[in-house]
């Protein structure tokens, strides 16, 4: 029975003690039992019942009757609680009790740090194999957990969401319903959801933001901004109502091209009267803070964006039968919009109130100035450039700006400007200002399907700079920044950057056919934008196809609307497209593939065949067709896009495959298909343009006798609404989070392999080693991105540098990592260890070390030789990897630096002192040498100094004897690191042997070396001393004071280092250090901090307090390879081959957890039964 009641606890009940102990309380006279405390294991249980015994059983015998005890019991366990909750965030307290005890026990369950937060839980299935374990799933922000106890058997599994590479939802035979969630080494398959579609969309949402994570580098923060509930939701968490927040907002933005910072305060069913229609259109009103915007059930019958900087008057009319609770809102320019049918008009009236008070009065709309014209000198406040106004309110006198279109400025006398063309272009004019006339002009003008068929049949020249700042919604976000452009001209111009080098290459090869760019004020118009533009957004900077689409903007736009929509281009309507690696474009790349194997299934496998698609439409999208058609019929696509969005892009691409179909069909070769889609774009003509037809690059592709039919560029517009109009936006959304998933993850791929390929030949790893490397390096990064660190996470991650360079960890990351995988453990000791080996690694001193460093030490500790890895251990305990605070005396430490200096030091001195002498010698000479030879003389000194400064910048390969000296206080450090590597190794007593009689070896060496020096230090009193080696009274060491006082007393035992007469045979070395190594082993394995009172190891006497060490006494490298190569436990030990794989297997074992238990008596037994 005990094992079906813990089986219905993880089933049934979500607030379950899943735990296998438990205490539980029970009166006789009661069938219920209260939960008092819950454990792990054994141990951990024992320890809550006796704080039961100390602190509670006592007290329960002066209550008379259980009913008493059962209440008390139950508020002294909730009060302890509550006492514990209490130091927890503000967000958590908006928590129920029920969802964070569920995160509670996420965080016990898999090990998770208090960082980790849970969004929400649910019960669900999880199939292993063929059977489904039921249990429950945790969506952390980036985590996806399952745990499930069933009949004795347990399965936890963690993944991570940055491995996530393919999330689906389907219904097959055998899995109805199911959720399946792809990493790069298996699939896990969940089913039997409660509410599937909120369990995906959640799962979406936490995979996008760990996706983000890997693309941007930035990890996810809380909105503190969101509005506290009256009451907390039942097992809903702030986060959750976060992230469906977030949802919201962005749909909403998208909806009505609205600015990332526009959050959605609240919507609710109405009604609004359209003046065009004289009718009621049933819809939705959404309030935000700085917009009133409403859209139409029906789709495309009506929308209306009303900024609140336009708005004059907000008034309730009076209600009747056939208007029920009317809303009036009037705006500055004599518009007025009458909602009705509102539920709750007196809060919707009040939260409107508040937000027009909150907005700044003083804003321009339309180019008409609102109140008094703000001072030129304060730019914050000034208006956006308008062409009533004079230029020099916006930027400085001597900064140039193209007022108004290049268009408008370059536009030459044609024959056409009475012809029908003309004619055509003055009837498009007309058609707008009646549209205007009836719908309104401006951004508060209505939108309806009379608006897109205006678009579709073209947008005259004179109105489309105007247009496209309407629909894309550049006009809001200028008007809501006045003087922004200005102030980023000045901020931009004269810097030196990466992006403006590009910006300057790429200058004239924007549109060098058409006029307007062949002269100083379009190419500076250009350079303004753009320079501008990655001032504004560094992690963009600028991305080649950039230069092409600015250009097209600023031929209809002045300088401050071509940058505004430059903006809303590469941060709204194509996100993503123009970073580093151009993701955005991949991802819709990916989603052009997916509608072409929906839409045209024949052609799609010919397409794949023949790699087609992915080099096609990467420069149609990129461009926006710009650079594959002449320039009059891409301009149409760009106004039907800004109207549309990116579902136009794709209808008009998979339009031109399907006018394709049959020829693409019969190309044997991928360069014929390219050259049959290339001839057909080319050849797609605008007949009503008025401009002067512009040169387009691909002509040279329409060769042969006969010239290919002409298509007119709106019937292929046209046909691509008839045949591929039903696109949505949403399904195109939804499309696009599968193909970003599997985009970047890809891109990850194809970086790990190039940072594999640069440093494969400088590794003596394996391929797949140091692709586990990588991935383990990277997860560490990115876990400090979410977990905390002690550098943000932009100081560690530069995109701009090589793929080799771009991660980098700090000194905390690092450790952990060389904890986990370096052959050298040395107990307690690793962090001091691995605190050394950073140092070392850290070549630049900039705290943080890249892969490339971090593979370069790990190799020569699992590949090198025994020289090269006792090389390693000899530098770790030398400046910088020895830094002084570790040390016990800086008069050593400063010492070694004087006495020791590098070869290249010395050099330099050299080269210094002589040229000294030679100036001396020069001026005491008595003139009367030959000019001629000084001259010659002072020639070959540069000679020489040029020849020493080439020797120096060539790269030296280090021989041991470069290695400098090691003193007395450094190769204490080293033996206590040596006597802590080898605590866990099967042949520690031989190994603990050998490296006493190597350490009196080498003290004996130092002793007899010092002699020989040229320092003038005192030789110690007792010269040498007889062999016997003795334990010290530990009981007296720890009396004596803290640890520090230990460690000081052998860091300063050099004076009185007594230095044994050495035996004439192995056996006599064996059996006077014998007694010493075996009674420290007997003790335990020797620790870090043990060192201090086995001073048996140096052989020293009793009166060592107090002493100082040996500024004389020191070792060379080769001195310290020769004394190992006599002991063959330490020759086996470092020559040793370790596996890393092992190790690898561990660490990653830790970050993904799969376990099946099988045992259960424990369980049973510790089950508490009513």
């Amino acid at each position: 029975s005990g094992l079906l009641v813990g089986t219905l606890d993880v089933v049934l009940d979500s607030s379950a003690r899943v735990a296998p102990y438990r205490i539980l309380h029970q009166t006789q006279d009661s069938q219920i039992y209260w939960s008092i405390a819950c454990g792990s294991c054994r141990k951990e249980i024992t320890e809550h019942w006796e704080w039961l015994e100390a602190n509670l059983l006592q007290t329960l015998s002066i209550f008379e009757n259980e009913e008493d005890i059962t209440t008390f019991v139950k508020g002294k366990i909730q009060g302890i609680i509550a006492e514990e909750n209490k130091s927890k965030e503000s967000t958590e307290e908006e928590d129920s009790g029920k969802f964070r005890e569920a995160e509670l026990k996420m965080r016990k369950l898999f090990g998770m740090p208090d960082e980790e937060k849970l969004v929400n839980y649910y019960s669900c299935s999880y199939w292993k194999g063929r059977v489904p374990r039921q249990g429950w799933v945790y969506l952390s922000v980036n985590h996806l957990c399952f745990y499930s106890f069933l009949l004795g058997k347990e399965v936890t599994l963690v993944v991570q969401w940055t491995d996530v590479t393919q999330l689906e939802k389907n219904a097959t035979l055998l899995f109805p319903e199911s959720i399946r969630v792809t990493t790069r080494d298996t699939e896990h398959f969940f089913s039997m959801f409660l509410n599937i579609n909120e369990t995906f969309k959640l799962m979406e949402q936490l995979a996008n933001i760990a996706m983000r994570q890997l693309l941007d580098n930035e990890s996810f923060s809380a909105d503190r901004t969101l509005p506290k509930p009256c009451k907390p939701h039942k097992n809903v968490s702030a986060l959750k109502r976060d992230l469906d927040a977030r949802a919201k907002n962005e749909r909403y933005r998208a909806t009505f091209r609205l600015t990332q910072d526009e959050k959605l305060d609240g919507h609710t069913d109405c009604t609004l009267w359209t003046p065009f229609s004289k009718m009621h259109v049933v819809g939705q009103m959404f309030v935000s803070n700085n917009y009133i915007c409403f859209a139409s059930k029906e789709e495309d019958l009506c929308q209306l964006i009303i900024p609140l900087r336009e708005v004059s008057i907000v008034e309730k009319a009076d209600s009747s039968s056939v208007l029920p609770s009317p809303l009036s809102i009037s705006t500055k320019n004599k518009m007025t919009f009458l909602f009705a049918n509102l539920k709750d008009r007196d809060f919707l009236v009040q939260r409107i109130s508040d937000f027009l008070q909150r907005t700044p009065d003083k804003l321009w709309h339309d180019g008409k100035e609102q109140s008094d014209p703000p001072s030129p000198g304060f730019p914050s406040t000034s208006p956006p450039f308008s062409k009533e106004s004079p230029p020099g309110w916006y930027y400085s006198s001597n900064l140039p700006t193209a007022s108004q279109g290049l268009l408008s400025i370059f536009k030459r006398d044609a024959p056409e400007d009475l012809g029908p063309k003309a004619t055509k272009e003055k009837m498009k004019e007309e058609s707008w200002n009646i549209h205007f006339f009836e719908f309104g002009r401006g951004v508060c003008m209505y939108r309806t399907s009379k608006t897109r068929e205006l678009v579709l049949k073209g947008i005259p020249e004179s109105l489309r700079g105007e247009l496209w700042m309407l629909f894309s919604g550049a006009q809001n976000e200028m008007a809501t920044h006045p003087g922004y452009y200005a102030e980023l001209v000045e901020q931009s111009m004269g810097r030196c950057t990466l992006a403006t080098e590009e910006i300057e290459r790429d200058l004239h090869r924007s549109m060098p056919e058409h006029h307007a760019f062949q002269n100083e004020i379009g190419i500076a118009a250009l350079r303004r934008v753009l320079t501008a533009y990655a001032c504004r957004n560094p992690n963009i900077g600028y991305c080649q196809a950039m230069n092409i689409v600015t250009s097209v903007l600023l031929l209809y736009c002045n300088e401050e609307q071509a940058f505004w929509l430059l903006v809303a281009l590469c941060e709204r309507m194509l996100p993503d497209y123009y970073n580093t690696r151009v993701v955005g474009a991949l991802v819709d790349q990916g989603v052009f593939e997916e509608l072409t194997r929906e839409c045209l299934p024949l052609l799609y496998e010919r397409m794949q065949e023949l790699g087609v698609i992915s080099t096609i439409s990467l420069s149609w999208f990129l461009t926006l067709f710009l650079s594959v058609m002449p320039f009059e019929s891409a301009v149409l696509v760009v106004d039907c896009f800004f109207y549309e969005g990116i579902k136009l892009i794709f209808q008009v691409s998979l339009a031109v495959l399907h006018a394709n179909m049959e020829q693409l069909l019969a190309c044997s070769d991928e360069g014929e298909a390219m050259t049959v889609l290339g001839r057909y774009l080319d050849n797609v003509v605008n007949k009503q343009t008025v401009s002067p037809p512009i040169p387009h690059l691909h002509a040279l592709l329409t060769i042969g006798d006969e010239p290919p039919p002409e298509i007119d560029v709106f019937e292929l517009v046209k046909a691509s609404y008839e045949k591929f109009g039903s696109l949505r936006a949403d399904v195109i959304e939804q499309m696009r989070f599968k193909q970003r998933l599997k985009v970047i993850q890809s891109l990850e791929d194809t970086a790990k392999r190039s940072v594999v390929r640069a440093i494969m030949t400088e590794s003596a790893f394996s391929i797949e080693e140091l692709e586990e490397l990588f991935v383990l390096f990277k997860a560490k990064h990115i876990m400090s991105c979410y977990w905390g660190a002690s550098t943000s996470a932009a100081e560690r991650h530069d995109p701009s540098l090589p793929y080799l360079e771009q991660y980098r960890i700090d000194v905390g990351q690092f450790g952990q990592l060389f904890a986990a995988l370096t052959p050298w453990g040395c107990g307690v000791h690793t962090p001091t260890i691995a605190t050394r080996v950073f140092r070392l690694l850290d070549q630049n001193k900039d705290s943080l070390i890249n892969f490339k460093e971090f593979v370069t030490g790990l190799s020569g500790m699992y590949h090198g030789d025994m020289t090269e890895k006792l090389k390693i251990l000899f530098k770790l305990h030398l400046p910088p990897a020895l830094c002084p605070e570790e040390a016990e005396s800086a008069l050593e430490a400063t010492q070694f630096f004087t006495d020791d200096a590098s070869p290249q030091v010395d050099l330099l001195f050299c080269v210094f002192v002589a040229d000294c002498i030679k100036g001396a010698e020069a001026g005491d000479g008595t003139g009367n040498g030959n000019t001629e030879n000084k001259k010659e003389e002072k020639t070959q000194d540069y000679k020489y100094y040029l020849r020493m400064w080439a020797k120096e910048k060539e790269p030296k390969k280090e021989t041991i004897k470069d290695l400098p000296k090691m003193n007395q206080e450094q190769f204490i450090e080293f033996c206590k690191t040596l006597y802590n590597m080898f605590s866990e190794d099967p042949c520690e007593q031989q190994l603990y042997h050998s490296i006493a009689t190597v350490a009196s070896l080498l003290l004996h060496i130092g002793e007899v070396g010092k002699k020989f020096s040229n320092h003038n230090g005192k030789k110690p009193e007792n010269n040498l001393t007889s062999p016997s080696l003795e334990v010290p009274n530990l009981e007296t060491e720890d009396e004596s004071g803290s640890g520090n006082a230990s460690g000081a007393q052998v860091s300063k035992a050099g004076e009185e280092l007594m230095v044994p007469q050495l035996p004439s045979s192995d056996e006599e070395v064996k059996d006077d250090t014998s007694v010493s190594s075996y009674s420290v082993v007997s003790a335990g394995s020797l620790q870090c901090e043990d060192i201090a009172d086995d001073t048996v190891l140096i052989g020293c006497g009793n009166q060592r307090r107090g002493s100082t060490l040996d500024a004389d006494w020191s070792i060379t490298f080769e001195q310290i390879l020769a004394s190992i190569l006599t002991e063959p436990p330490l020759v086996d030990f470092f020559e040793k081959k370790v596996d890393i794989q092992v190790k690898m297997a561990t660490c990653k074992a830790q970050r993904t957890v799969e376990r099946q238990v099988s045992s259960s008596s424990e369980y049973e037994l510790s089950l508490l039964s009513g």
